[in-house]
């Protein structure tokens, strides 16, 4: 690659994160973080490079410590998930490479050498400074977006300024080694914010810390909120937060509508790993007066709406999202011998209305074309959730001869089940009939991803084999 990263001190006044991080042996971090850049530096002085390290560590403040020491020593940084199944860890190998130093949880695979081994190894080909991120959105295939820590700093100073706060404080029970629990450590560092590590698991079992949450904003992904609202009390304790920011896949209405119910400030966002987070945001005030779009863009940011050859539509017309930004990653792992990413057309489909509001509906790839019809499974999704006659829904296409493809609704039912047909009746003229499944396939569970995401392409397997 043809850049250069600067170590981040020379670029930002950092707090000093002693007291910032509230977590099971929080006290720890500093600690950890001064013992690991001493072995960073020592690694330095004795083989003249910096290390590329690997880091799959479940303890969240090991994670953050050998995360922020990395920075300092200005280290390549390479992300990853410690439950990763071990052909995921092959496809991780096979991308990355072998690495200088390893961190946490990473097995040991048949024919892969990737023993730390500083001497006459073939390195990970990532600059010093790179912060690789895994990311696989519905597809399934891992692979890692390039960030640097001026990437990552302009999206948690775009969000600071997006929110008009001084600190932000960061309520944390995503995984921090995807995008959107790192970013809650980043925001919180530099704007000498708190921040706390609590489990989902133990919200779920109505488990809150003994903490004034009033100034804390936390991050969900729709099937969490779901899951969260099931619980009054939990509502109301969700209620307290100054700002609720909700992404990672579409939320559907009903579930809007519930926690406009319960007065939950909501903040739907839209973003992605390749943008460090939310470029596109709704303000609280703006959700509980009744809008369900994804907001405004973020200051650190441009928008806008296109045709497939790239030029701009008139609002509000539907396009591709085309996103500008200062946190747009340098690019994938596959494509660091390329110029630096100036803009990313995405795959997803929406518009802008005429206060500037960006709404969602679908994703190219996911759309189904059935008798000459466009069909955008989200919004079939939605309004099958929205008769609360199924836990959980995945709509896809299937081939046919005579239409294309047909709609299909692979769902996962409540205990006790309702038949199909009062599943298809209850849709009536919540959607054009076009639009309503023809098949109705009834499975246990849905592979969703940690963050909520589901992987339509194992659906259409699950039910094809």
């Amino acid at each position: 690659m043809d850049y250069q990263i600067s170590p981040k001190s020379q670029n930002f006044n950092i707090p000093n994160p002693h007291n910032f991080l509230i977590a099971e042996n929080g006290d720890l971090f500093l600690d950890i973080v001064q013992q690991t850049l001493g072995e960073l530096i020592n690694y330095h002085q004795e083989y003249g490079k910096t290390a590329t390290i690997l880091m799959a560590e479940p303890d969240p403040v090991i994670f953050l410590a050998t995360f922020w020491a990395g920075i300092m020593a200005n280290c390549s940084l390479i992300l990853a998930n410690p439950n990763w199944s071990i052909g995921e860890w092959e496809q991780v190998f096979n991308r990355i490479g072998q690495t200088d130093l390893q961190f946490g949880k990473i097995p040991k695979i048949a024919n892969i050498d990737h023993v730390n081994n500083p001497v006459n190894m073939r390195r990970s080909p990532f600059p010093d400074g790179s912060i690789l991120i895994p990311t696989g959105g519905t597809s399934g295939t891992i692979k890692f977006a390039v960030h640097t820590w001026e990437t990552l700093t302009a999206s948690a100073i775009g969000f600071q300024q997006y929110f008009d706060q001084s600190q932000i404080n960061s309520f944390c029970i995503l995984p921090l080694f995807h995008v959107s629990g790192l970013m809650q450590f980043v925001r919180s560092l530099i704007t000498g914010g708190q921040l706390v590590i609590w489990s989902g698991k133990n919200l779920e079992n109505r488990d809150y810390p003994q903490l004034d949450i009033s100034d804390f904003f936390i991050s969900l992904v729709p099937t969490q909120l779901h899951r969260l609202l099931h619980h009054p009390q939990t509502a109301n304790w969700l209620s307290k937060f100054t700002t609720v920011l909700l992404g990672g896949s579409p939320p559907w209405l009903e579930l809007l509508n519930q926690a406009r119910r319960h007065q939950i400030r909501l903040s739907p966002t839209y973003g992605m790993t390749e943008t460090a987070s939310g470029v596109v945001t709704l303000k609280p005030d703006d959700f509980l007066a009744g809008n369900n779009s994804s907001g405004r863009v973020l200051p650190h940011a441009k928008v806008m709406i296109v045709d497939p050859q790239g030029q701009p539509v008139k609002s509000p017309e539907i396009g591709l999202i085309k996103i500008q930004a200062n946190s747009l990653s340098w690019g994938h792992d596959t494509q660091i011998n390329q110029p630096r990413l100036t803009q990313l057309i995405t795959d997803d489909l929406g518009y802008f209305d005429e206060c500037g509001y960006l709404t969602l509906v679908g994703r190219q790839g996911d759309k189904i074309i059935t008798g000459g019809e466009n069909v955008f499974p989200v919004e079939v999704e939605a309004a099958i959730l929205a008769t609360g006659m199924v836990a959980d829904v995945c709509v896809v296409g299937i081939g046919d001869r005579h239409w294309g493809e047909v709609v299909t609704a692979v769902y996962v039912p409540h205990d006790p089940p309702v038949s199909i047909q009062i599943l298809a009746n209850s849709l009536g003229d919540r959607l054009s009939r076009y639009k309503h499944p023809k098949n109705w396939i009834a499975v246990d569970t849905l592979p969703r991803n940690d963050r909520g995401k589901i992987n339509r392409q194992l659906v259409i397997q699950q039910i094809q084999n």
